[in-house]
């Protein structure tokens, strides 16, 4: 006697199951190889790319290339976190409190501040494309779950660094530093960095090479906020988490 085949439902359900073990793995095994390769591109740059290619966009110039760690001036990496995410030595991917402030702030109907932090950005810009639904929200934390779980904070850093964008095309601190100061990463001091870091997280409003007095200002801020946290040795020195200044 033939056994009962399995109920077209009973498939369905099979066939899903296997495709999110698949996934998983698959996701899993991609995030730890990032770990000790450089990622060649990223998702958000792919899709600049396409965008520019589709629409035709004239004059669009594409910048990007990978530079080590060890060959990165440390104030890069100090300023990125003194203005976008001071907590990153010490949360574990998601600052729970900028995201309460956040929520707080929509409640009582004002401007939608964002809560991201670098390794929320990293896991958007190197997996994931642009958009604001509850899909991209849950992959974002996925993935800032296995980035956090399967790398380094430094290794974290080092590929924010490389991928984020800092200006219209202009991708990762190598790019930047030869483009805005003819100059390699190595040899960035305090102003060059605050001011890479102040065009953030909108580098096609604001720019690097002319900016405006906003941008000046937050360069500045950035600048204090790098010696109020202690330099480089901000990044791996165990401490209390210092209070963000607003």
């Amino acid at each position: 006697m033939s056994p009962t085949p399995r109920s077209l439902p009973r498939r369905i359900v099979h066939l899903a199951g296997l495709l999110i073990v698949s996934w998983v793995a698959l996701s899993v095994l991609v995030v730890f190889v990032l770990r000790f390769v450089p990622p060649w591109t990223s998702a958000m740059i792919m899709e600049r790319r396409v965008a520019a290619l589709v629409t035709g966009e004239t004059g669009f110039t594409y910048r990007h290339h990978w530079v080590p760690w060890e060959r990165v001036s440390p104030q890069v990496g100090l300023a990125m976190v003194a203005g976008e995410d001071q907590k990153f030595p010490y949360h574990h991917g998601f600052d729970v409190d900028a995201i309460q402030d956040a929520i707080d702030a929509a409640d009582e109907g004002k401007r939608l501040r964002g809560a991201s932090t670098i390794s929320q950005q990293v896991a958007k810009n190197l997996f994931l494309w642009n958009g604001r639904s509850f899909v991209r929200k849950g992959a974002e934390a996925y993935f800032t779950v296995l980035i956090e779980a399967l790398w380094p904070k430094q290794r974290i850093l080092e590929v924010y660094m490389n991928i984020v964008e800092l200006g219209d095309g202009i991708y990762g601190v190598g790019a930047a530093s030869d483009t805005f100061f003819h100059t390699t990463p190595d040899r960035l001091g305090v102003p060059q960095a605050a001011r890479l870091a102040a065009v953030l997280p909108n580098p096609r409003r604001f720019h690097v090479e002319a900016p405006s007095a906003y941008v000046q200002r937050r360069a500045a801020w950035i600048s204090q906020q790098m010696s109020q946290l202690g330099g480089p040795a901000y990044l791996t020195r165990p401490a209390p988490v210092a209070g963000r200044v607003r």
